[in-house]
């Protein structure tokens, strides 16, 4: 028979009053001091499930939520900004071939965002035709977050002729649109054909990243090496860090992700291969760097048509020790 500690102290109490009664004497030193450590105790545990119920805000009652139901959208929603002029979207304002006004918040009429069939299995489908994203109702902070991916064939404008680009950012806090008319402010771990793992300080977000020079694209970059010293990534300077390792698999097939985010620090893993681990994650408010450890899911349309399934989300009370 198992007995908790609140009844271990219940029944010392009992039987030392007892004794106390009978022989007209008080309680030792040396039992006080025990029936204290079991009160502590007993207030620790209860302290540490009150801090477990708290992380991650997921149903208390799963150790793992899926964030995709295989059926429709319920809880996430949709921001798209301005049309490229080679969509047609009736009503919408223009000036010229131009449209001059953003889709804005859950406003699909080119059905952007889809639940669809993907070899015989639900998945959602961002056929990339207009930038903007797909976020998700709640914040979530102390995470594991696993998803796959997949590319399709569609590529549309800005990036008709560019590599197949999307995203998955979290830490998403703020106005939708704030950056480039689509993204919200955010820390993005890039998925892009040859660059997937990748990070991007989106807005006026901010890390730390263990970093050396590598020439990209004939420039100077960040490329991401643990044995490396630390550097600021932020909007101040470089706002981009290139992985440390390219673990895509080949066009076509799916590829799973995962994003550990604990207070400020974050891991991105791609395929089983850590590639990419973020310190002193924050947000420059009025100059300052403040602490950012919480927020939203955002998935991106980037002008190309990508799958996404198996979207799961779990609390986590540590970074996992991953080389």
């Amino acid at each position: 028979m198992e007995i908790s500690i609140s009844e271990i102290i219940a029944l010392t109490i009992k039987n030392r009053i007892g004794t106390v009664f009978n022989g007209s004497a008080v309680l030792s030193r040396g039992i006080v001091f025990v029936l204290l450590s079991l009160s502590l105790i007993s207030c620790g545990s209860r302290v540490s499930d009150s801090k477990n119920d708290k992380v991650g805000k997921v149903d208390s009652n799963e150790v793992s939520a899926s964030l995709f139901n295989g059926k429709n959208l319920d809880g996430w929603y949709t921001y798209l900004r301005a049309p490229e002029p080679t969509s047609e979207v009736k009503g919408l304002k223009k000036e010229g071939n131009k449209y001059v006004e953003p889709l804005g918040l859950n406003k699909d009429p080119l059905n952007v965002f889809s639940v669809v069939q993907e070899e015989g299995e639900p998945a959602i489908r961002i056929s990339g035709e207009v930038l903007g994203v797909l976020i998700t109702e709640k914040e979530f902070e102390n995470f594991h977050l696993s998803l796959e991916f997949k590319w399709g064939e569609e590529k549309y404008p800005p990036r008709k002729d560019k590599k197949r680009d999307s995203g998955v950012m979290y830490y998403s806090i703020g106005k939708e649109g704030a950056k480039a008319g689509a993204w919200m402010r955010s820390m993005e771990m890039q998925v892009q054909e040859g660059d997937t793992g990748d990070m991007w300080c989106i807005d006026s977000t901010s890390t730390r990243v263990r970093t050396v020079k590598v020439a990209i694209d004939s420039a100077q970059h960040f490329r991401y090496d643990p044995k490396a010293t630390f550097n600021i990534v932020n909007m101040r300077g470089e706002r981009y860090c290139q992985k440390s390792g390219d673990f895509e698999k080949e066009y076509g097939e799916w590829n799973r992700l995962d994003i550990y985010a604990y207070e400020r620090e974050s891991i991105h893993v791609v395929n089983g291969q850590k590639n990419m681990h973020l310190t002193d994650i924050g947000q420059i408010i009025n100059g300052e760097i403040e602490p950012l450890t919480k927020g939203k899911i955002q998935l991106q349309s980037e002008g190309a048509e990508i799958f996404y399934r198996d979207i799961t989300i779990q609390p986590i009370q540590s970074l996992p020790h991953i080389e």
